[in-house]
């Protein structure tokens, strides 16, 4: 069975912007999600954080582009009415995470990528940085 992986919208950034030095360990993952290798979820949230990011810096054509291309190897986790209860209704001091957590949670994922370990330190699944995530299944 493959892995059901998570990823955190600042992960989705770092790959969709090119972001150094986090580019090339999310490149990787997503060359796996491409190859089937690993089902890649983000949320329907991430999607719009990240074309407000980089529609600042891109054009809105462009980050679209970009986001279509994600959208083809990666599944999109729903923001529902349960996801935002239980948000609203946990631990966590960032909002934010709190549904990227609970959207994980809900798609039945494996792993949640993400660069804010700390904001998720009473996850019940693990929490990875995109390196670390390589580095555990020998593809780094």
């Amino acid at each position: 069975m493959k892995a059901k992986v998570f990823i955190d919208t600042n992960v989705m950034l770092d790959l969709l912007g090119e972001r150094e030095p986090y580019y090339n360990d999310i490149a990787k993952i997503a060359t796996l999600a491409d190859k089937g290798e690993i089902t890649m979820i983000a949320s329907s949230l991430s999607y719009a954080t990240v074309f407000y990011l980089l529609s600042k810096n891109e054009s809105a054509v462009k980050v679209k582009e970009k986001l279509r291309n994600f959208k083809i190897i990666s599944e999109i986790a729903q923001l529902d009415d349960l996801v935002i209860e239980k948000g609203l209704n946990s631990n966590f001091t960032d909002f934010e995470d709190a549904l990227q957590y609970n959207c994980a949670l809900q798609s039945e994922c494996d792993i949640l990528i993400t660069r804010n370990q700390k904001n998720f330190k009473n996850s019940s699944i693990p929490v990875m940085s995109a390196k670390e995530f390589l580095k555990s299944i020998g593809k780094k």
